[in-house]
């Protein structure tokens, strides 16, 4: 569905189903340079099961008119506001990757809109290195590449799909490729710069679910000890043989997982 958020339309997938009032929000929010389109699977599923589910399209990406947002702090704050402008008081949010801080964020500063905190690929701080970064200002196809490589596990880039007829690698890359100039590079710059994490952790009161892939390239899962170490109510689900790109690569393991705290 299209929404007004800050005068600019934003598109917000409900899992092909209306919203119920008084039922419990799930919201889902996507990584660098993606679209609400990686959340299909698991919104059409949870939608079925009663939650008024927003898959959004951040500003700038997807469906969405308006330009980036520069923050993690901003982006969830934009989040706030599509929660407000469809009025949902509380959800349960879900982020991978560049979204899993924005989730993150979204519940240590909103404790009160948050029922539910679920991590996916996710590490803070969420470090990028310098050539990748370079090459995304530039907006090489190059960057592109080394997202989507670095996204996969070894396995991954072997195939095995779970998704019938889909190939893991070239359906990312062309979601990647449909990002705007400039996009890429935002959410990375994004990420890096995001380094108010671990303090933030104290505050965040609600079940929290880090989902990790053994094989993460991008966000390693030793840089996800001490966010888990200092959540006070985190568990940790670990998916063996798969990448960064849990998503894309897990699909269902991601679904039973989530399913797990919901």
């Amino acid at each position: 569905m299209y929404i007004e958020v800050d005068n600019k339309k934003t598109y917000v997938a409900t899992g092909s189903k209306d919203h119920v009032d008084g039922n419990l929000g799930m919201t889902f929010v996507h990584g660098t340079g993606m679209d609400h389109t990686v959340w299909t699977l698991a919104g059409r599923h949870f939608a079925r099961k009663g939650l008024n589910i927003h898959a959004v399209d951040l500003p700038g990406h997807g469906r969405s008119e308006g330009a980036v947002v520069d923050s993690i702090e901003g982006m969830a704050d934009w989040v706030i506001s599509v929660l407000d402008t469809t009025k949902q008081d509380k959800t349960i949010i879900v982020g991978h990757s560049m979204g899993s801080l924005v989730a993150f964020d979204l519940a240590a500063r909103y404790p009160d809109r948050v029922d539910t905190l679920v991590m996916v690929g996710t590490s803070i701080p969420m470090p990028v290195g310098d050539v990748l970064l370079d090459s995304a200002k530039d907006d090489l196809d190059v960057a592109k590449e080394m997202v989507n490589f670095w996204s996969h596990s070894q396995a991954a880039h072997l195939g095995g799909s779970q998704v019938p007829g889909t190939w893991m690698i070239g359906k990312l890359q062309r979601l990647l490729e449909r990002a705007g100039p400039g996009v890429i590079y935002n959410d990375l710059k994004a990420c890096a710069d995001y380094t108010s994490g671990i303090e933030r952790s104290k505050n965040i009161d609600c079940p929290t679910l880090l989902i990790l892939g053994e094989d993460d390239f991008m966000t390693p899962v030793r840089n996800s000890k001490s966010l888990a170490e200092n959540i006070p109510q985190s568990q940790t689900i670990m998916l063996p043989n798969c990448g960064h790109a849990i998503v894309n690569e897990a699909p269902n393991e991601m679904l039973d997982a989530i399913a797990t705290v919901v």
